[in-house]
């Protein structure tokens, strides 16, 4: 279980994203001022590192765009992955942190192919050992799937709205693409059949809606 602490980063999280967002390909485009609007936690098993999914509305009025940034929190820098590096912060609690696009993150990827298989609870943002029960989940579909305790991270690959992430289960026979939206649209939902997470943000003017977060992609899908 992962504890939320109540304290301070230095620099915060979203003084990082405004830096950040805007070298991504899917941002909207010019200067970033993030807010943070909604998402939910996973949790670790092992309780190194902090998983975050975070809902952040950059931009006002009818221009306004809601990004979806994946984000884990390490204590040491994560190998391999400088190019995913979102920017270092210190911790109140728990000294330096290492903060990474977690789309890149072999141990978030792996907790989403854990809750897209029943093996893992969205939890709350912002409390400890408190699920997120408005967080939707349509359990996978592709073969093996149903049989595989974990799942490899083989790459992530962006594109101008998403962040497609292979990935390899024991068993499944062949490599599994889950398409993150990187641009979140209200009212979406996943296809009949087709295995993803769903959850909520607020817009600007305080409505609260709900879209896809996260799906598989199957034959037939990629757009």
């Amino acid at each position: 279980m992962a504890v939320v602490h109540q304290t301070t980063m230095q620099p915060t999280k979203l003084e990082l994203l405004t830096a950040w967002l805007p070298t991504r390909e899917w941002h909207a485009g010019g200067e970033a001022r993030p807010e943070r609007v909604g998402g939910f936690r996973l949790d670790d098993p092992a309780g190194e590192v902090g998983i975050e999914f975070m809902a952040v509305t950059d931009g006002e009025g009818d221009g306004a765009t809601t990004h979806l940034v994946p984000l884990t929190y390490r204590g040491e820098p994560l190998d391999g992955a400088e190019h995913a590096l979102v920017g270092t912060s210190e911790h109140g609690v728990l000294g330096k942190r290492w903060i990474y696009d977690g789309t890149h993150d072999p141990v978030l990827v792996g907790q989403l192919y854990a809750l897209l298989t029943g093996r893992a609870q969205a939890q709350a943002q912002s409390l400890t050992d408190v699920p997120d029960l408005t967080v939707a989940v349509s359990p996978l579909t592709v073969e093996g799937a149903e049989g595989a305790a974990e799942a490899e991270l083989v790459r992530a690959v962006d594109g101008p709205d998403h962040t497609d992430v292979v990935l390899r289960a024991p068993g499944a026979p062949d490599p599994l693409t889950l398409r993150v939206r990187r641009v979140l649209d209200a009212g979406t939902d996943l296809a009949p059949g087709v295995g993803g997470v769903t959850a909520e943000w607020r817009l600007p003017d305080g409505t609260s809606v709900r879209g896809v977060f996260a799906a598989e992609v199957t034959g037939g899908l990629g757009s």
